[in-house]
């Protein structure tokens, strides 16, 4: 679905819109609208509010574009409720955790391809993907391929379902509530001798690290070690770089953690060490995985 991602053309297509409306008003001498034509109107609206890339837009140019009395009441009560939440992250959490509920809302659905997930709750952690994925069409169209939980802690069975995706995101949630994953653009596919595919836009990414306090981070790829970004072999689950720097048993529980091999560690930590290797999931073998997501188009 095409979204808006031009305020100029969003503007000009609600003004025809409303002027449209505007001019069947004058002809019925400004009589309040019919039933009928309410309904048709707030449906061309609600066909627009898909449409909107909310999250890309400040809410000043959201504002100055959307006027407040040109929405319908139902629809416009909840965008500027998302707006202005926008500055205060505990209740914009809280409203996030409450749309997830809502699987029919306009504005959830159009913003985030997250709006599934067991794992990502909270607005930082939207915002953080978005940003370090930087492809709108792939961020809106996603959706949960695997669920752990539903699925099963099971390679095979996450092979069959996520091999030859293309784009793919995976998201881990450990035990002991550590928040990490990879994003490569090239995806796994069927290996029984196990292969590497190169992608140089492939990164490790860290959201919740409570142990360490820090905040959310991405981790690229080292130079030369493209080749590397990740590996597709049929007895494990997945495999980022060689080493590696991290890698899912048969039963997609995490096998160890090299972190630093193929991708860039954050600054002062050094590879091989036990800072390195705990880093992810504040062990390199002892974690559990409580949730593994896998998102691709």
């Amino acid at each position: 679905m095409e979204t808006y991602l031009n305020l100029e053309k969003l503007s000009n297509d609600l003004k025809n819109l409303f002027q449209n409306q505007n001019q069947n008003q004058n002809q019925n001498q400004k009589k309040e609208l019919e039933k009928e034509e309410k309904e048709k109107l707030q449906n061309q609206i609600s066909n627009f509010i898909q449409k909107i890339r909310f999250i890309d837009f400040s809410n000043k140019e959201l504002k100055d574009t959307l006027k407040e009395d040109l929405i319908p009441n139902q629809i416009s009560q909840k965008l500027f409720q998302f707006q202005k939440l926008e500055e205060n992250e505990k209740e914009l959490n809280q409203f996030i955790q409450k749309e997830i509920q809502n699987q029919n809302s306009l504005i959830f659905k159009s913003n985030f391809g997250l709006n599934s997930s067991e794992i990502i709750k909270e607005f930082k952690y939207f915002k953080k993907l978005k940003e370090w994925i930087n492809d709108n069409e792939f961020f809106s169209k996603m959706k949960k391929g695997y669920s752990a939980k539903k699925d099963g802690f099971d390679c095979k069975k996450w092979h069959n379902k996520c091999d030859n995706k293309g784009k793919t995101l995976i998201i881990i949630k450990t035990k002991d509530n550590f928040i990490f994953g990879g994003f490569t653009q090239v995806g796994f596919k069927h290996s029984i001798i196990g292969e590497y595919s190169n992608d140089p836009n492939a990164f490790i990414f860290s959201l919740r690290n409570d142990k360490n306090n820090r905040k959310p981070e991405k981790f690229t790829i080292n130079q030369n070690e493209e080749r590397y970004a990740v590996k597709s072999y049929s007895i494990y689950g997945a495999i980022f770089g060689n080493g590696h720097d991290f890698w899912l048993n048969s039963n997609l529980q995490l096998d160890g953690s090299n972190f630093g091999k193929t991708y860039n560690l954050p600054k002062g930590i050094k590879y091989g060490t036990n800072e390195s290797k705990n880093y992810l999931a504040g062990s390199w073998n002892k974690w559990i995985v409580d949730e593994l997501e896998t998102y691709f188009i």
